[in-house]
Formats: C-alpha cells, structure tokens, sequence
C-alpha cells in the first residue's frame, strides 16, 4: 500500500531530514512509526501524502509512482490527520468540515450527505457546532471525521491522541481499528505514546536522523534495547517491567501477563535456585500496583520503573 524506495529529502538550507529510506508497508496493516523529536517521522508523513516530493528515490502509494500524481489524486486513498487539528479544519460549522473533503472529490451529493450523517453519528458531534469554540479533543475528532468521511484506503495519524483524554482516545483508536478489521484499512501511526503502540500496532518501525535503525513484530522491537536507545526512545511500563524483572518474564507484555507471571513465581518451591528467587524477589515489587489497577487493566498510564517509563526520554 506504502512503499519507499530510497527516499532522500532536505528541507532548503538543511541537511537530509530523511536519507536513503526504503520500507513497505502492506494493505491492511497497522505500523507505528516511532522515534525522538526531529527523527524524521513528520517528514516521512508528509512525503507518503504528496504533501513533500522526494529530492531522490521514488514514494508509492497504492503501486503508482506519487511523483506522477498529482496531490488531488494521491488525497483519493491517503488521508491524513496532522498533530494539530487547527492546521487542517478550514470551515464553519462541523457538517460543513466534514462534508468538505467529499465535495472537493467530486462525490455525488447523496453520498456526501450519508458520510457526513455517518461521521457525526460516529464521533457524537453537533452538526452546526463552529469548530474553533470547541475543545481540543474535540476539534481533534472533527478532524478525523473529515478525513474518514473521505473512506482513503490509507490514513495517516500523526500524534492522533494528542489533547485528548483516555476515553476519547481508546474510542478513536478502538474506531480505526475497527475499521482496519471491517474494510482493511491500512494505518500508519506516528506517536510517541509507546503504550497506544503496544496496544493497537502490530509492527512498528524506529527512525533516527532520518534513517530506519530498526523494524518488526511490535513486541519483538518493545524489548529491543539496542534500538530503542539509538533512537532515544524506552519501552511501554510493562515490558520494561518484563525486561528489569529477567529470563523468565521474557514472554510477559501487557497487565494480565504480568500478574500470570507473578502468581506463577509466588508458587515457586523454596528449594528453587537462588537466580530465580531473586527474580522472584523483582517480580514481587510489582505486586501492589497490580493489584491497585486489577480492576482496569487497560488505563495502565503511570507505573514507575526504577530506569523510567514509557515514551521519550527526557
């Protein structure tokens, strides 16, 4: 569905933002695109949507070449949600915005009135609403309606959970997912919150300067250190958890894992080797805040691992 080959790109006055970057990303997949501030990551969702040409190498969506499409064209099966919803909502009531994408492509009127009717449903939003009076996470859900009413093949979420809260961001993703499952859907996710990556992508890519320094199976590249340290980056609570705590909680990733892992180290023989006592020991510290959070395991935000948490470095 996405595909580099090659791709370099400056911005003028600068050195290469993105340098001989070549990747593929399949129909129907979810893939996060990770790194620290200034990786690359924005650049790159901007070059998939035509919205940058590559100085060298070839960008293509769909099989077809985006050097020879024009950005209209390269719109029709790529949507994209930028950081800040401001950026992209240019219209003054909600169903105005949301309708506006399916009028530019030229859709009857009838299907424009059923997607616009489709998306406000979807999202809960107020049809005459100005989108500036409204909150964040709520200009952040217009945006996306707009972009989905617009049915791309492609859709590129760039930081798409910024200012909203957990409920509204669990929806969103729950929503896309959806979506990928029902219609197949492709995602490529640019993010920083590395426990919406566990969560909803199944593989993830790591740039750093411009350059893909790693790529794979989302709970493969969760505990790949040597990656995750070259772009600055540390792993979602619990597979750092996992990773402090040894061998034996190789295997564990999310919550109900964990907690598996430790009833399973509590029933350990006490004639068992010291080694394993001492993880044992580990395992035991997690022991309070999994049973504080047992009744929710998915609003796991603020776990403290002796080496840090979740997300970017400081």
């Amino acid at each position: 569905m996405l595909k580099f080959d090659h791709v370099s790109y400056a911005y003028p006055g600068a050195a290469h933002t993105v340098n001989d970057l070549s990747f593929a990303i399949h129909p129907g997949e979810i893939v996060a695109l990770i790194g620290s501030n200034g990786a690359g990551k924005s650049t790159v969702s901007r070059l998939a949507n035509g919205l940058l040409r590559p100085d060298s190498g070839h960008v293509y969506v769909d099989g077809e070449d985006t050097g020879k499409l024009r950005t209209s064209a390269i719109a029709k099966k790529v949507g994209f949600l930028f950081q800040n919803p401001d950026r992209q909502i240019c219209q003054n009531t909600v169903r105005e915005e949301v309708a506006f994408g399916p009028q530019v492509q030229g859709m009857p009127e009838e299907e424009i009135r059923q997607r616009t009717e489709e998306m406000l449903e979807t999202f809960e939003l107020t049809a005459d609403w100005f989108p500036f009076t409204r909150s964040r996470g709520s200009r952040q859900r217009i945006a996306l309606a707009s972009v989905l009413a617009c049915k791309p093949k492609l859709v590129i979420l760039d930081e798409p959970t910024t200012g909203l809260d957990y409920r509204e961001c669990i929806r969103i993703m729950d929503y896309i997912t959806g979506l990928n499952r029902e219609t197949g859907l492709t995602v490529l996710m640019v993010s920083h919150d590395m426990e919406l990556v566990q969560e909803y992508a199944g593989r993830v890519m790591v740039l750093t300067d411009g350059r893909l320094v790693g790529e794979g199976p989302t709970r493969q590249i969760m505990k790949d250190m040597s990656i995750l340290e070259q772009a600055h980056v540390l792993p979602a609570q619990i597979p750092m958890l996992a990773l402090r705590f040894g061998d034996r909680f190789s295997g564990v990733y999310t919550v109900e894992e964990m907690a598996e892992a430790i009833r399973r180290e509590k029933q350990m023989s006490p004639g068992e080797s010291d080694g394993k006592c001492a993880e044992k020991r580990n395992a035991a510290e997690a022991i309070p805040y999994l049973r504080e959070n047992k009744s929710n395991p998915a609003e796991v935000r603020d776990v403290k691992a002796s080496n840090g948490k979740g997300g970017v470095q400081a």
